[in-house]
Parts: structure tokens; sequence; C-alpha cells
């Protein structure tokens, strides 16, 4: 992976939480923001010899994705 892919998951991962946290702060005003939707996504294999289980979890609103956008559009400026 390069530099640029680094940088841009980095900012994406900030923006999410950056996002995430304003919404909680904001949700006593507006509070459609904090209603969210939980994204898991489960690999999973059973080879006789290595058995190995990930999970990953994204609780998405729309604070975050707001977050996400704001990060995405820094990292375009950086360029």
């Amino acid at each position: 992976m390069g530099k640029e892919t680094l940088t841009l998951v980095f900012l994406l991962i900030c923006g999410m939480l950056f996002g995430s946290i304003m919404g909680e702060i904001l949700s006593p005003w507006i509070p459609f923001l904090t209603k969210s939707k939980m994204i898991s996504w489960s690999p999973a294999a059973d080879l006789e010899i290595v058995k190995y289980d990930l999970n990953f979890q994204f609780k998405l609103n729309l604070a975050s994705i707001g977050g996400l956008a704001l990060a995405f559009w820094i990292h375009r400026r950086l360029k």
C-alpha cells in the first residue's frame, strides 16, 4: 500500500470517529443524527488444521457519514 492510501484510510477512520462524536454532542438538539444502522461482516473458515473467525462491525449514522465526507474532502485538498 502506498503512502497516499494509508493517509486516506487514516483520514476516513478519523472522520467517522469525529462525525460520531459530533452526532452524540448534537443529539439533544438534532436527534435524527444518532439514528444508526449496524453493518457487520464475519468471514470464517475451518480448514481442519486452522480455524479462524473475524468479526467487523460498523455503526453508521448520518453524522458519521458527514464525517466521512469531510475526511474525503480533506484528503482531496491535501493532494
